[in-house]
């Protein structure tokens, strides 16, 4: 028996076909809209089995009832793209340690290197008291600078 039943309203029917018709948001809402609207039992709705609806989009019956449940406890939207994000990421290198990093790749290398290698740009920044620690691929990172 299933604990959780999707009744869709004929608008958010409407804004599921535009979803899956259109094909321009990413594959996971996409996905997500297909299952929404093959699951629906209201008044508008297709009624299909979790089974089939699982084999058709090849996922597993597991996924079904997690977004139906999505669906039921956090809303709509939440179930179409996933739960926002909650995880802050803290920086090491700010302006300042950047502008130091920089500086010292732009500089000599040390005596016995040809050039300067990201260990040791990050040895020297921690020598230097730049900064507490640093990794090679963080210096990688903040060299690199894709934006």
């Amino acid at each position: 028996m299933k604990k959780y039943k999707i009744t869709l309203t004929k608008e958010e029917i409407a804004e599921l076909k535009e979803i899956t018709q259109k094909g321009k948001k990413n594959a996971r809402v996409i996905k997500n809209a297909l299952i929404l609207l093959n699951a629906d039992e209201g008044k508008y709705g297709k009624r299909k089995k979790d089974d089939e609806i699982a084999e058709f989009l090849d996922v597993t019956v597991r996924t079904i009832e997690n977004i139906r449940k999505r669906f039921i406890e956090d809303g709509f939207e939440q179930a179409l793209s996933g739960k926002p994000r909650e995880r802050e990421y803290k920086y090491k290198v700010d302006g300042d340690a950047e502008a130091h990093l920089i500086a010292l790749s732009c500089s000599k290398a040390p005596k016995g290197f040809a050039r300067w290698s990201l260990r040791l740009l990050a040895d020297k920044m921690v020598e230097l008291k730049y900064i507490d620690e640093i990794s090679h691929e963080t210096v990688r990172r903040v060299l690199k600078k894709t934006n």
